[in-house]
């Protein structure tokens, strides 16, 4: 009897402690399982088939004249003309071999019309220098253009000021899950963190609550406590 007892009031306070956060796991999970993650990545919103132009008569790239050498290149495709984004640092016209500081707001407006589908209609452009750890443009080049769209996914789009990359788009199903997935993962401070002290404790609590409540049904069987021996229970 008095293990029963201690067994059952392990298992209560236990599941008062975990509960919400099971419930938490729960609804994440099913938010995850019943979620089309392309959906979530916005593809829905972008022109996937978009492809850029084949261009010629391109600098060679000894007449860019960086003396410590390339050990990166990539092309950008900024308005109708080709940029070499060249070591992770510099934009050079691939016609004129020119440097360009960075992008104004009508060649973010530009790239993010050949990314975005053209049925969405453009409402503000800002550009934003910092982003804290749960911001949804987080762990991302900066600064960058924001392009908000007239929809009522709250649709935005994300371009590089300094490369002109498209980044990412962000809307309301990514927000959801964002912040599902940090409940998920209890990682309340970057969201991103799947080895956090917090959860791993939380997931030995949670197997020890499991744990004592089939003991507490073993206990408390009728079916068990006609076993010869286990009458003490």
């Amino acid at each position: 009897m008095v293990k029963r007892k201690l067994i059952r009031k392990i298992h209560r306070y236990l599941g008062l402690f975990i509960g919400i956060q099971f419930i938490f796991w729960t609804i994440s999970g099913l938010y995850f399982s019943w979620t089309n993650l392309d959906e979530i990545h916005g593809d829905q919103f972008k022109e996937i088939n978009y492809k850029s132009d084949y261009y010629t008569d391109l600098v060679p790239m000894d007449s860019l004249n960086i003396s410590k050498g390339i050990n990166s290149i990539e092309l950008r495709e900024i308005g109708d003309t080709p940029y070499f984004w060249v070591n992770n640092e510099t934009l050079y016209n691939a016609h004129t071999g020119t440097i360009k500081d960075g992008i104004t707001e009508n060649d973010a407006l530009n790239i993010a019309e050949k990314h975005i589908k053209s049925s969405y209609i453009v409402k503000s452009i800002e550009l934003i220098n910092e982003s804290g750890s749960h911001h949804e443009y987080r762990d991302r080049i900066l600064p960058a253009y924001v392009i908000s769209y007239d929809d009522k996914s709250r649709l935005k789009a994300y371009i590089s000021k300094e490369d002109g990359k498209f980044q990412t788009v962000r809307h309301r199903g990514w927000r959801w899950f964002d912040f599902l997935w940090m409940t998920h993962t209890m990682d309340y401070r970057t969201r991103d963190n799947f080895n956090t002290l917090l959860l791993r404790a939380f997931s030995l609590l949670g197997f020890f609550t499991v744990l004592s409540g089939f003991t507490l049904w073993m206990i408390t069987s009728g079916s068990l406590k006609r076993i010869p021996g286990q009458e003490d229970f």
